[in-house]
């Protein structure tokens, strides 16, 4: 009797699991301006991220930046700044924790190019939550750590929002704190 209630309840959750996410899509396509601001050198650039859902509960990940360190002045002999590049993919696993609220996880591989310097591998794994709070408005928040064979490993934290002005079109924004180093993106999204 107990094992038959237990499927009957378990069928009955059935629907409201699968819209406890509602307003959440896994498949989108963004760019825009990328800028960086650390203890070293400050950068700016462009970007360009995308996702796409393989299932109900996992998307795969990944994107590009390319950034220009700033020019420097240094005993009055002038620098120029560097080119950075940096790219990522990953794994993420995404599930229903309340109506229009995901939990994320996500593992990445990272590579990191230097202009006249070798390239430098490294991972990140974040987790925390996803959340349509209106029709018009997401937003998230990730701890994470992220681990290099040339650099050490370092906690950060990663909030995010978008605006969405229809079901394909939105502005979105992230912001990434680590130890001496703020990340930031803002650009169009488009989702489909």
């Amino acid at each position: 009797m107990k094992k038959s209630l237990l499927a009957l309840t378990l069928l009955a959750a059935l629907p409201f699991a699968a819209s406890a996410a509602e307003g959440l899509s896994y498949n989108y396509v963004e760019g825009g301006y990328v800028g960086t601001n650390a203890d070293g050198a400050d950068a700016d650039g462009w970007g360009i991220n995308g996702s796409g859902a393989l299932t109900d509960n996992f998307h795969v990940f990944g994107g590009y930046t390319f950034q220009k360190t700033d020019d420097e002045t240094i005993g009055g002999v002038r620098f120029d700044g560097v080119d950075v590049d940096q790219w990522r993919v990953g794994l993420g696993y995404n599930h229903p924790i309340a109506a229009n609220t995901d939990l994320l996880a996500r593992v990445a591989y990272d590579n990191y190019k230097v202009e006249h310097a070798d390239s430098v591998d490294g991972y990140s794994a974040e987790v925390g939550v996803r959340s349509a709070l209106t029709q018009n408005f997401e937003g998230y928040a990730l701890a994470g750590y992220e681990d290099g064979d040339e650099f050490d490993g370092d906690f950060y934290g990663r909030v995010g929002a978008q605006v969405k002005f229809n079901q394909n079109w939105g502005l979105t924004g992230d912001v990434k704190f680590a130890d001496g180093d703020t990340q930031y993106f803002v650009g169009p999204r488009l989702t489909f």
